[in-house]
């Protein structure tokens, strides 16, 4: 049906919605002849709820953040829309209305009045981010916090009616995945378990196949194509390209141009690492891998800090979260950063524990790499840890392996001074800010508050930046959280805020607190959000911290009178995710994200472009990028070279450049509002200068 395919014939997010109601249909048939009929009803429609409500949000493939539609469009458009959520919230209402004594008396048990309104302030202030006009802003939160209060009640109703001669079937079930929860870290070595293998080799397999079906093995976002051009140049040993003859021809995102060279200004750790996949012709398997062992370091780290049972929680969510695995079937640095975060602490902890000076140099050599991947993470995770390692939070490092993780830190760290002047000039000047200075103006990415910050993209709020320009890049970032953190119809956030309004904290969670503190208020000072491409992606070192405090939101909840039943909760929320949010993500927003698409190596075999110049037609993003990421690194070799068709003096030095080539014709996805299309070839070269 073309109501759920695009132009191309691809599925649209549409799509999820009839697959939803078909699940639900199947749920409910399974269960009308069991004693979990009622349980089975009504996760089906939480699963039809989730669902509908994805069904009005506008997220797409275009740059921008995700809204809801007005209800007044929706009722021009999608009026079924509203009539569900209008019908599932009356029988909610009904429902819960027959509940009302048995619910004051529970949460009363739970919390008092005051938490309560705290909890719903800070879970339901992010369930929808700013926009330009602020009537929008509050209609649509007014909107998006309704939807999510009616998310919360039916998650409710679907526990409460979970079957009450079952919940201790559930509990003996539920303890043995986790474990006891009296469970103690061990005392001498960590180890991953079964279940931190599992959901490691989960993560790898899934973001895998979602970087094969979804992302079609091809970068999306500019910064991917920087990343994997350097990636090519550095697997041959390379530290710059030599300059293409037609600079303008070959343009794209962060890539400076000089007189007899050109390269990315994105720092090396990322590409170098990137470079191993691109030797083994795989690229695109490297970050699937590095989600897998990240799940296994972070598990180690809740280890140490909670105990088996929270970090086994704490990976099964980290697995189960759309935002990690998203960035791990991506080509984005933020896989590699978290492995060195975590690789650090990780050395750390074993540091304290044995006194060994080798897991002082694992952790120092882990930062110093972090150095070479995200400089500005490197800082606020070095900081957190050497206050760490001096005992604020926890024991004091031994002498010894505290100066090997000093030494090493700046041994290793200390490399991309040497980087910097072989690129720059000066071991002070990193390539990524002369590149701004370049391009976008001095000063554009300076670090602080200034007027001259910035580059005027759409998704920058304001000229400059400053505290005002801070404060909506933190409502952007923590509603893209509480959106793809776990892709919860109740908000991603809402266990945190139970836990962090239940004044239960400890050591532990005050650490990973602390963490999330120093990782906000550092990217405050940069003016810059990261954008929507992969929800808060410069906050995602606080992934771990995020996963710690929702699972032991968790475990406080289960410890209420609410008992087993918030096992459930979790459980039928995470099914859903997986059910409606993971595909509508992958099919809705990241298949084609940005109108790249990897067409243009089918049309390559298709027409058999073997040694030709291919010149394409369209803006440098995507139409362009997205061809030029199949260059060859050595221009002068015989192989395909894609250059930009910018206009007939740029043509006529290419041509000029590139002599005794076949020369193709293709227009990019921008100017056929399709696919790449062949519009001339092969064309023999002295043609070619005619053609119009």
């Amino acid at each position: 049906m073309t109501w759920f395919r695009d132009a191309d014939g691809a599925l649209t997010g549409a799509v999820c919605l009839p697959i939803a109601c078909g699940v639900a249909l199947v749920l409910v048939g399974l269960g009308l002849a069991t004693p979990y009929r009622r349980f089975a009803v009504w996760a089906a429609v939480a699963l039809v709820g989730q669902a509908v409500t994805l069904q009005m949000i506008d997220a797409g493939r275009r740059l921008h953040y995700q809204h809801f539609e007005t209800i007044g469009l929706l009722w021009r458009t999608q009026p079924w829309l509203l009539a569900w959520a209008g019908a599932q919230s009356l029988a909610v209402a009904i429902a819960l209305g027959r509940r009302a004594r048995a619910a004051v008396a529970a949460m009363r048990g739970v919390m008092r009045g005051w938490q309560l309104v705290a909890v719903a302030i800070l879970s339901l202030s992010t369930a929808a981010t700013v926009s330009a006009s602020v009537g929008r802003y509050v209609a649509e939160l007014a909107f998006a916090a309704c939807l999510q209060l009616l998310g919360i009640a039916t998650i409710a109703l679907v526990a409460l009616a979970f079957p009450a001669g079952r919940l201790d079937e559930f509990r003996r079930r539920w303890d043995g995945v986790l474990g006891a929860p009296d469970a103690t870290p061990p005392s001498t070595s960590l180890r991953p378990d079964r279940v931190a293998w599992s959901a490691a080799v989960v993560v790898t397999v899934v973001a895998a196949a979602l970087s094969i079906f979804s992302y079609q093995r091809h970068p999306h976002v500019e910064d991917e194509v920087a990343d994997l051009i350097q990636a090519r140049y550095m697997a041959r040993g390379m530290l710059a390209m030599p300059a293409p003859p037609v600079p303008a021809a070959f343009d794209v995102e962060q890539m400076y141009f000089e007189a007899d060279r050109w390269w990315s200004p994105v720092p090396p750790g990322w590409p170098g690492t990137l470079a191993v996949g691109v030797a083994l012709g795989a690229p695109w398997l490297v970050n699937p891998i590095l989600g897998g062992i990240d799940v296994l370091l972070a598990f180690l780290v809740l280890l140490d800090l909670y105990g088996r049972r929270t970090a086994r929680l704490g990976v099964i969510l980290l697995a189960l979260s759309p935002w990690y695995v998203f960035l791990a079937m991506s080509f984005m640095t933020h896989g590699a950063t978290l492995t060195a975060a975590l690789l650090a602490a990780v050395g750390v902890i074993q540091a304290r524990r044995t006194g060994r000076v080798g897991w002082g140099l694992v952790a120092g050599c882990a930062l110093g790499y972090l150095v070479l991947i995200r400089p500005l993470d490197a800082v606020i995770v070095a900081g957190c840890l050497t206050l760490w390692s001096l005992g604020i939070g926890g024991t004091r490092l031994k002498t010894a392996p505290f100066a090997a993780l000093l030494v090493s830190t700046a041994a290793v760290g200390s490399l991309t001074l040497l980087y910097n002047a072989h690129l720059t000039g000066d071991p002070w000047v990193f390539p990524i800010n002369a590149y701004f200075d370049k391009y976008w103006g001095p000063h554009s990415n300076a670090y602080g508050f200034g007027a001259d910050r910035g580059a005027g993209w759409p998704i920058d709020p304001n000229p400059g930046h400053g505290p005002i320009d801070a404060l909506i890049n933190a409502n952007l970032n923590t509603f893209m959280i509480n959106v793809d953190l776990f892709g919860w119809s109740t908000g991603s956030l809402i266990f945190v805020a139970l836990f962090v309004c239940s004044r239960s904290l400890g050591r532990a969670d005050a650490l990973m607190m602390a963490t999330m503190a120093a990782v906000f208020t550092a990217y405050a000072l940069y003016w810059f959000s990261g954008g929507p491409d992969f929800g808060a992606r410069y906050w995602f070192v606080m992934i771990v911290p995020f996963v710690a405090l929702t699972a032991r939101g968790i475990e406080w909840l289960a410890r209420t009178p609410a008992g087993p039943r918030a096992g459930v909760a979790v459980l039928v929320l995470s099914a859903l995710a997986v059910v409606n949010y993971f595909p509508w993500r992958a099919i809705d927003k990241y298949y084609h994200y940005l109108g790249m698409r990897p067409d243009i190596r089918e049309l390559a075999r298709e027409h058999r472009f073997d040694g030709a110049l291919v010149l394409i037609r369209g803006p440098r993003g995507p139409d362009y990028a997205s061809a030029a990421v199949e260059n060859p690194v050595d221009l002068t070799s015989r192989s395909t070279i894609y250059v930009r068709d910018l206009n007939p003096e740029t043509r006529a030095a290419v041509l000029r450049a590139f002599p005794n080539r076949p020369i193709w014709i293709v227009e990019g996805p921008t100017v056929t509002k399709s696919r790449y299309r062949v519009v001339k070839g092969p064309i023999p070269p002295t043609a070619a200068f005619n053609v119009p």
